[in-house]
């Protein structure tokens, strides 16, 4: 699920002053790879131009009288403009500033993998902050050795799993860099970071101090926490959803979409080949527009809590609809009743923070597999809201319309033998029901 910095709840100025949350965040050091006070020098700071990293950037300056190197990383999120993240970046007194384009990477290294895996978590997450939180880490490890610098900085707060996904990949990739971790570490609330912003001169991201929820999104899918959403009796308000149309306002006529994949990899819409960054973009829209990937979840988080989320998902939940419908058709029932445990255990280690675990890659070879045969074309029909499959294609399907309709077809089905299979395959369970019910007279 989505943890990018959530709103901590409103707390008065006075409750938890800075000097005092300083002296917090140098006591609770506790872990190998966290930076010592003394040690930190050159920072690597995790930057999205929002205002939990743009007071961290000053922040770290002053408490660790650091250097600042700033990194920002495109996985496809809405309406940024990465020029104006870098410059205020700059204007905070960071020495050195990144931005990196890493859509090809994650829709091919990362989602494509997920969807091979029909990867959802708990029956509801496509994660799609999971997917990204490995790769923006693993950036981070190669942009710090690069820039020379000792330590990563990110700004994940001490309730969510992206603190968990990414100093694993850190620790995992990079031993040698140390990490801190501000925002879980120094206390301070909304209140005191607008205070300390305001106080050092920081804008605020869209030109507002507080943000009615806590927005993550990327390629694959967008969530929202906060606000009313934490009050599980409270329904969804329209103020929310700012990516997909309101099921209700959704058009009346329905859409029929093609999505066709070569080898479980989606590469063409409505019979149109496309590079795959643009298919996902394109598959997010046709379902935005019919009201398609709403999801109101609640999810039990790694560290422990349980949670409310709002999701909007257009794109993973057309594709892995059609995915998994396509697999399903070329695959035996032996496979088809297999290959879904391996898909949540797929999911669970990387919702889990555990990307780099050697199991996930020996579940990739399976998925691989599988999938050397998930090549076809598959029809949904969107329609205010709902995705439903109507069409099916495919060289590989084991199927045969001949034997579906109980015609004969050269000998590879006789209704004939059928009271024998019955017969052995009922066999034990008869066997056994007389066995248990011989006192009952029956």
């Amino acid at each position: 699920m989505s943890d990018a910095p959530t709103p901590a709840a409103h707390t008065s100025a006075h409750t938890i002053p800075l000097p005092q949350a300083t002296e917090r965040m140098r006591a609770q050091a506790t872990a190998s790879y966290e930076a010592d006070h003394d040690e930190v020098n050159r920072v690597l700071l995790l930057y999205s131009g929002g205002l939990d990293t743009s007071v961290m950037l000053k922040w770290i300056q002053e408490e660790y009288d650091a250097e600042i190197v700033t990194l920002t990383v495109n996985l496809g999120q809405p309406g940024e403009d990465y020029e104006v993240v870098e410059g205020k970046a700059r204007m905070l007194g960071a020495v050195e500033t990144f931005t990196v384009d890493a859509r090809e990477e994650f829709a091919r290294d990362y989602i494509v993998p997920a969807i091979k895996a029909n990867a959802i978590y708990g029956s509801g997450y496509p994660l799609f902050t999971a997917l990204g939180r490995p790769l923006i880490a693993k950036l981070a490890v190669e942009y710090a050795r690069r820039a020379g610098c000792d330590t990563i900085a990110h700004g994940c707060t001490g309730k969510g799993n992206d603190q968990v996904r990414i100093e694993s990949t850190i620790a995992t990739l990079a031993p040698e860099l140390k990490i801190i971790a501000p925002v879980r570490s120094w206390a301070m609330g909304r209140d005191e970071e607008i205070a300390y912003a305001r106080a050092h001169g920081i804008p605020v991201k869209g030109g507002t101090e507080a943000a009615p929820y806590s927005i993550d999104d990327n390629l694959w899918g967008r969530s929202s926490e906060g606000k009313w959403i934490e009050d599980l009796s409270h329904a969804p308000t329209d103020d929310v959803f700012q990516l997909v149309t309101r099921p209700e306002e959704a058009p009346d006529e329905p859409e029929v979409v093609t999505v066709t994949f070569e080898e479980g990899v989606p590469v063409a819409l409505n019979g149109e080949r496309l590079g795959l960054v643009e298919l996902l973009e394109r598959a997010a829209e046709i379902g935005m527009r019919h009201g398609v990937g709403i999801v109101d979840h609640i999810e039990d988080r790694i560290v422990g809590l349980k949670v409310r989320d709002i999701y909007e998902v257009p794109a993973a939940t057309i594709i892995l609809t059609a995915h998994q419908e396509l697999e399903r058709l070329v695959g035996t029932i032996h496979q088809n009743q297999f290959k879904p445990q391996l898909d949540r255990q797929w999911a669970y280690l990387v919702y889990a923070g555990l990307w780099w675990e050697p199991l996930r890659e020996d579940l990739d070879a399976y998925m691989e597999s599988v999938n050397r045969r998930v090549s076809g074309t598959i029809g949904l029909k969107l329609y205010k809201g709902s995705v439903r499959v109507v069409t099916r294609e495919s060289a590989n399907a084991v199927y045969d319309a001949q034997l579906a309709t109980f015609a004969e077809s050269g000998g590879l089905f006789s209704q004939q033998a059928s009271p024998g299979f019955i017969e052995l395959w009922s066999l034990q369970s008869r066997m056994a029901w007389r066995l248990h019910h011989v006192d009952d007279g029956q």
